[in-house]
């Protein structure tokens, strides 16, 4: 199989197996069986940017709840404290699915081959 790519594309494959230590032939290979055994999901730009926001805020809303199951957990609650946090904690978990719902969506699309 030859694979043929511009200047500045084979720049970017040289890169990238330079920080893995392999030639540009073996990690080109490497990441063509990855995407081929969908092991690799290539997506866009943009769309790895939208993962990264996500799973950002899938992290931020996990310490979010945390944070606020150790403030209903400690101690004895003060007057309407600890069903005010429930609720704030079970609005936080519909947050949290829907955040690993969207996650799991981004991560599932395919790049059009065309």
């Amino acid at each position: 199989m030859n694979l043929s790519f511009n200047d500045a594309e084979l720049e970017v494959v040289r890169l990238a197996a330079g920080r893995e230590g392999m030639s540009p032939a073996s990690w080109a290979g490497r990441q063509a069986m990855a995407v081929a055994q969908h092991v690799l999901v290539p997506v866009s730009q943009d769309a790895g940017d939208v993962l990264r926001e996500l799973v950002q805020a899938r992290v931020h809303l996990r310490e979010t709840v945390t944070a606020l199951r150790t403030l209903t957990a400690d101690g004895p609650p003060v007057a309407g404290l600890a069903e005010s946090a429930a609720a704030i904690v079970a609005q936080a978990l519909v947050a949290v699915a829907r955040v690993d719902e969207a996650t799991v969506q981004v991560m599932r699309e395919r790049r059009p081959w065309s």
